[in-house]
C-alpha cells in the first residue's frame, strides 16, 4: 500500500491532498506554519511533474494500475498540462498569502485550493472513465467551496456555478454510459468511436458539453462572470482563470483527438460555438464597469480561440489552441492578480472610482500592461504566438472546406475590441487623473508575496511570445499533438522583438529632444469643437485645460447602435443565461404544478378519479390491443 501511493505518479495526487487535510486540521494560531505547507507541497508537486514530463522527452507513455479502478495514464498532452495545473497552484498559494491576510476560515482555503491541485492531477491523469468521472464531480465540489470563500454576497453565485457545472457532470456520465454500452471498455486509451451511429453522436455531445462548460465557453458562460465578481480575487486567477481552462480544454483535446473522431459537421458546429464565444464575450466585456466583471467576460472570450484551433481538425489548430490554453491561463491569471492587488490598496474595482495608480503601484501597472497586451495578441507577446497559430489552423482547414472566412473574422475582431477595452482599463485604473475619493487614499505598492507572482507571469508572457518556438511549443505543445504539425507561415519572434524595440528607442528619443524639453500646451477638443466649462449648463468658465475625459463611458454608446441595440438588450434580460433560462422554465412548470396542489380536497378527489380512469382507459386499449 505504502508502495503505490509514493509512486511518481500517485505522489501529485496524493500529495496536495494530505498536505490540504493537514492545513484543515493544523491550529489557527500556527497560521505561519500552514502558509509554509501551502507553497511548499504545492512547489513539491509542480517539480514532481516536470519530473514526470521530463521523463517522457524520450517518447511514449506511461501507466499505472494498482487495481481495475486506478488506472492512470501518463502522455505529452496529460503531463503538459498537469506542469501549468501544479504552476497555477504554487503562483495562486503564494498570491494568496498576501491577498487573503486577515480573513477568516484561511485554514479551509489552502485545504480547497490544495485539493483542487491534487484532484486536477488526478483528473488529467485517469485512464479510466469511471475514475476521471469521480475526480470531475469533485473538482465541481471544491469550485463550489471555493466560490464560497467571498462570503455571503458569493453564496448565489457558488450555487450557480455548482448547478451549471454539476450538470454538465451528468452529461459526462451520460457521455462515458454510451461509451462503455457501445465499446465494452472503460478505459480511455481502448476507446475510439466515430460518428457512424447516432449514440456515438450523442455521447460525443456530452462529453463536449462538459468540457465546454468547465472552460466557460457559450452558452454554458454565466457562472464565469458572476464568479469573477463575487469570489475572492485569488480564486477566480486560480479557477476561471487557469485551472478550469486547463481542464475544460484538455478534456476537448482528449475528446476531439483521441476519444472520438468527430465528423466535419460537428467540427462546424464548434467552430461556430467557437465564435460566437469570441465576439459575445468581448462584445460584453467593452460596456462592463466593473475591473472583477470585465476580467472574468474575457476570460470567456478567450475560450473561442482554442476551441477554434482545436475544432479545426488540422494539427496546426490544435497547437494553437493548446498553445493558447497556457497562455491564456498565464496573462488572465497575471490580470486577475493585478486586480486583486488593486482591490486590496485602493479598496474598489469600480472603474468609476479608481486612477491615477501607475505612480503609486509601477509593478501592477507594468504588469497588467504586459498582460493586457499579450490578451490583445500585440506582437511580440505570448498571445499573438499563440493566435497566429489557431489562424493558420482556420485557414488550414478551410482550404479543405468550410466558411473559414467567418472564424478568421470573428478571431482577429474579438482581438481588435479586446485591445479597445484594455485601453479603457488601462487607462481608468492607472493613467487618468484619479477621481477626488480616490485622491484621499494612500495607496503603494503591495508586497512581495503579491506582486512576484504577478510580475512572473507577466515576464512569462514575453518569454513565451519572444521563444515562442525555443521554450513552450518545442518542450509543451508539439509533443502533446496528434499529427505532424507544419507551419505554413514564419514568425521569428526575437527578431520581431528587437525591431519593436529598437522602434520604441527611437520614438522615445524623438520625444526626448523635442517634446520633453518643450511639451506645448493645447486645449481639450472633443470631435473638432473646442470645450469650453461655460459650454455646459450650470457649470462655471473655467480654463479649458482642466477639463477632463474620461474613458470609462466611452464604450456606452455601443449599447445604442442600431446593430447592437437588441443584443445588449437580451443581454441584460438574461436570455444568454442558461441557467437563468432553464431556471425560468423549471418554475413556469413548477409554478403549473402549484396551481393544481391547491390544498381543497374536492381538487384532489377529482385528481384521483381522472387518473384512475386513464388508467383504467389504458388498461382496456392495451387489452384489446
Amino acid at each position: 500500500m505504502m508502495e503505490m501511493l509514493l509512486h511518481p505518479m500517485i505522489l501529485p495526487i496524493t500529495l496536495p491532498v494530505v498536505a490540504g487535510v493537514v492545513c484543515l486540521l493544523l491550529p489557527r494560531q500556527l497560521h505561519k506554519v500552514r502558509d509554509i505547507i501551502a507553497v511548499g507541497a504545492s512547489a513539491v508537486t509542480l517539480l514532481l511533474a516536470l519530473r514526470l514530463l521530463v521523463a517522457l522527452r524520450g517518447g511514449g507513455l506511461y501507466t499505472f494500475a494498482a487495481c481495475p479502478l486506478v488506472n492512470l495514464r501518463l502522455d505529452a498532452l496529460s503531463g503538459f498540462v498537469m506542469v501549468a495545473i501544479a504552476l497555477f497552484g504554487v503562483l495562486s498559494a503564494l498570491y494568496s498569502l498576501g491577498y487573503m491576510a486577515g480573513r477568516e476560515r484561511l485554514n479551509e482555503y489552502y485545504a480547497y485550493l490544495l485539493w483542487t491541485v491534487g484532484i486536477s492531477c488526478g483528473a488529467v491523469l485517469a485512464n479510466h472513465f469511471l475514475l476521471l468521472l469521480i475526480f470531475w464531480g469533485m473538482l465541481g465540489v471544491t469550485l463550489y467551496l471555493m466560490i464560497g470563500m467571498g462570503g455571503s454576497k458569493a453564496s448565489a453565485a457558488a450555487k450557480k456555478t455548482f448547478i451549471v457545472i454539476g450538470g454538465s457532470d451528468c452529461l459526462l456520465m451520460l457521455g462515458i454510459a454510451i461509451a462503455w454500452h457501445v465499446t465494452g471498455r472503460m478505459l480511455m486509451d481502448e476507446v475510439t468511436l466515430t460518428m457512424t451511429r447516432k449514440l456515438n453522436v450523442l455521447a460525443f455531445l456530452c462529453f463536449t458539453v462538459a468540457a465546454l462548460a468547465k472552460a466557460g465557453a457559450m452558452p454554458f458562460h454565466s457562472w464565469v462572470p458572476d464568479c469573477g465578481e463575487k469570489a475572492p480575487l485569488s480564486v477566480s486567477a486560480f479557477l476561471p482563470a487557469s485551472l478550469d481552462k486547463l481542464l475544460g480544454i484538455y478534456l476537448l483535446a482528449r475528446t476531439m483527438h483521441g476519444l472520438f473522431v468527430a465528423s466535419y459537421a460537428l467540427r462546424v458546429l464548434l467552430m461556430l460555438v467557437g465564435a460566437a464565444t469570441v465576439m459575445c464575450a468581448v462584445m460584453m466585456a467593452l460596456v462592463q464597469h466593473d475591473l472583477r466583471r470585465l476580467l472574468a467576460y474575457h476570460a470567456v472570450s478567450q475560450v473561442g480561440y482554442m476551441v477554434l484551433g482545436i475544432a479545426s481538425g488540422t494539427a496546426i489548430g490544435m497547437a494553437g489552441g493548446l498553445f493558447h490554453m497556457l497562455n491564456h491561463a498565464m496573462y488572465k491569471s497575471s490580470l486577475f492578480m493585478c486586480a486583486g492587488s488593486v482591490e486590496r490598496q485602493a479598496g474598489t474595482c469600480d472603474l468609476d472610482r479608481l486612477g491615477g495608480l501607475g505612480r503609486a503601484m509601477p509593478i501592477t501597472f507594468v504588469s497588467c500592461l504586459v498582460a493586457a497586451m499579450a490578451i490583445s495578441g500585440v506582437p511580440p507577446l505570448n498571445g499573438f504566438a499563440s493566435k497566429w497559430m489557431v489562424y493558420q489552423g482556420i485557414i488550414e482547414a478551410g482550404n479543405q472546406s468550410g466558411p473559414w472566412v467567418i472564424w478568421i473574422v470573428a478571431a482577429m475582431f474579438g482581438s481588435a475590441l479586446t485591445l479597445a477595452s484594455f485601453v479603457k482599463i488601462l487607462h481608468a485604473v492607472f493613467l487618468r487623473k484619479p477621481p477626488a475619493e480616490a485622491e484621499r487614499r494612500n495607496v503603494s505598492e503591495v508586497g512581495f508575496s503579491m506582486w512576484f507572482p504577478t510580475a512572473f507571469l507577466g515576464l512569462m508572457c514575453l518569454v513565451f511570445g519572444v521563444f515562442w518556438k525555443r521554450l513552450p511549443y518545442t518542450f509543451l505543445v508539439e509533443p502533446a499533438v496528434v499529427g505532424e504539425v507544419t507551419i505554413p507561415g514564419l514568425w521569428w519572434g526575437a527578431p520581431a522583438a528587437l525591431v519593436l524595440l529598437a522602434g520604441i528607442a527611437a520614438g522615445l528619443v524623438i520625444y526626448a529632444l523635442t517634446t520633453a524639453r518643450k511639451p506645448r500646451v493645447c486645449a481639450t477638443y472633443i470631435g473638432g469643437e473646442l470645450m469650453e466649462a461655460a459650454d455646459i449648463p450650470g457649470e462655471a468658465r473655467s480654463d479649458s485645460r482642466d477639463v477632463e475625459v474620461s474613458g470609462v463611458d466611452f464604450y456606452r454608446t455601443i449599447e445604442t447602435m442600431a446593430p447592437f441595440r437588441g443584443f445588449y438588450a437580451a443581454a441584460r434580460q438574461k436570455a444568454f443565461d442558461i441557467y437563468d433560462v432553464g431556471t425560468k422554465i423549471l418554475f413556469y412548470f413548477v409554478d403549473i404544478l402549484r396551481a393544481a396542489h391547491t390544498g381543497l380536497l374536492p381538487t384532489y378527489l377529482t385528481w384521483l378519479v381522472a387518473g384512475m380512469l386513464f388508467v383504467v382507459w389504458w388498461l382496456v386499449r392495451a387489452g384489446g390491443g
